[in-house]
């Protein structure tokens, strides 16, 4: 590597304070970030569109803020980028140029981020592994023979790599936690309502899908909220209200909290042993550090909450997918969604409005369970996925059954989706690498409860450091 040498020690924070300070400029911290994807991406497959010209325009006079200059990627879903191809992982949006950023992009804009790629992602998110048709697998850096996971596969990859400290993500399901967990990095799926998913839409997946980062540092997740959160007019609904500020707020420890500790699915099944065993270890971790932790883990109906999550999901992508086929003026055809897709659609077709509307009414009192169980415990540490990371294509959208595709998925996200059902925030934090392969655990809390979240995982973080925990190169 040529240039700033170092760029890999900092974070983002650590990135922005250099360039303040006149240590090194923008331009260089871009052309270091620019070197690593030049040298990385074409083994990993992370990065699916470059901006490296637009980016050195910007890095050249960056905006003021408190990111000015730190290089960032987006995620291929969920976000609009003005005049850049958004294509949501599907070949029917290869060639769909936003025409204007998304408020989540503007407030990331404003921070002073510069734009330097768009990461790929999972066919509308709909798989626990990034490998659409369109643009072929994201590789573990870990092992070339292990999922990324998914759908920020790219995200967590470029970060688990070193080609960037932060980078934009998305959860619908576990999105942003499973591939954290598969890569040894940190991820924080925010409360329902606390980033701003508009201006076009109120919500994704009728409130399950939440926007928000994947970091190596925990005070840069904390910090990329404090950009980002808070309501925009319009919103159908908004997290709880945050006054402070989540970077400053780390400066606090957590007070003594009651964490419950769960280490069997929700229908009480046995797990991998070597999750089992991270999970131990981070609980002896937060016992010595002072929180009194107790076997406990909430009750539903698993079964029923599996089939809605599929209601809500399908009819949602139905709707986005149908839209595009008639503003593009011709019928869809099987051909322009992956097989499961297809299926997927064509199951949630068949129903009617009724179906959708009892699914969400039944993730609701699944809500209320989580709620009452939340009104006796602080924390619920759980598994962030049963096993280590899968074998590439154990989750593959080119098969032609629906179900057993979606048994995987479900299998694979078990521990992530409650969260997205009902609104809370949780993350998944590194807790060391067994047989070459990282593992993440999960903690979760009450609505609005991310700053709570945010002390505990920095404390996790001081106590049981992951940043040197690298993937071979």
């Amino acid at each position: 590597m040529t240039g700033f040498a170092e760029y890999e020690h900092y974070d983002a924070l650590g990135l922005a304070a250099l360039i303040r300070s006149g240590e090194v400029t923008a331009a260089e911290v871009l052309e270091a970030a620019i070197e690593r994807i030049d040298e990385r991406n074409p083994a990993l497959n992370a990065v699916v569109l470059r901006l490296d010209e637009s980016a050195r325009a910007r890095a050249a006079d960056p905006l003021p803020g408190p990111f000015s200059g730190v290089p960032f990627l987006l995620k291929d879903l969920g976000v609009q980028v003005d005049g850049v191809v958004i294509t949501n992982g599907c070949r029917l949006f290869a060639d769909n140029t936003c025409v204007k950023d998304s408020t989540l992009v503007q407030r990331y804009r404003s921070s002073g981020l510069v734009f330097a790629g768009v990461t790929s992602t999972a066919e509308f998110g709909l798989a626990g592994e990034t490998a659409p048709e369109l643009f072929g697998p994201t590789i573990n850096p870990w092992d070339p023979t292990r999922s990324s996971g998914g759908s920020s596969g790219g995200a967590a990859v470029a970060v688990a790599s070193g080609m960037l400290p932060a980078v934009h993500a998305n959860d619908g399901g576990g999105s942003i936690r499973i591939p954290s967990s598969c890569n040894g990095v940190f991820g924080l799926k925010t409360s329902r309502g606390r980033n701003p998913i508009g201006p076009d839409v109120g919500e994704g997946w009728n409130g399950l899908s939440t926007q928000n980062v994947i970091s190596r540092t925990v005070r840069d997740s904390a910090a990329l909220l404090d950009v980002s959160h808070g309501p925009e007019s319009g919103d159908p609904y908004a997290a709880p209200r945050f006054d402070g500020s989540f970077l400053a707020g780390l400066e606090e420890a957590p007070r003594r909290l009651r964490i419950a500790v769960q280490t069997v699915t929700h229908t009480g099944e046995p797990i991998a042993p070597a999750v089992v065993a991270a999970v131990r270890a981070t609980a002896s971790v937060l016992e010595a550090l002072g929180h009194e932790v107790v076997e406990a883990r909430p009750t539903f109906d698993h079964e029923t909450l599996k089939w809605d999550m599929f209601t809500i999901v399908g009819c949602n992508a139905a709707n986005v997918i149908d839209g595009r086929a008639a503003a593009l003026g011709r019928p869809l055809v099987p051909g322009d969604v992956e097989p499961i897709t297809w299926l997927w659609l064509e199951r949630c077709r068949a129903m009617g409005g009724t179906d959708l509307a009892r699914a969400v009414t039944r993730i609701h009192m699944v809500a209320r369970a989580l709620g009452r169980f939340f009104e006796s415990y602080d924390i619920l540490l759980t598994p962030t996925m049963p096993t280590p990371p899968l074998p590439l294509q154990t989750i593959d959208m080119r098969g032609d059954d629906i179900e057993a595709y979606y048994d995987a998925l479900w299998s694979n996200n078990t521990f992530t989706t409650l969260y997205n059902c009902v609104g809370v925030p949780a993350a998944s934090v590194p807790a060391g690498v067994v047989d070459g392969l990282p593992v993440g655990v999960q903690i979760a809390a009450p609505l609005g409860e991310e700053m709570l979240l945010l002390r505990l995982a920095a404390q996790l973080e001081e106590a049981a450091p992951w940043a040197h925990l690298r993937p071979p190169r």
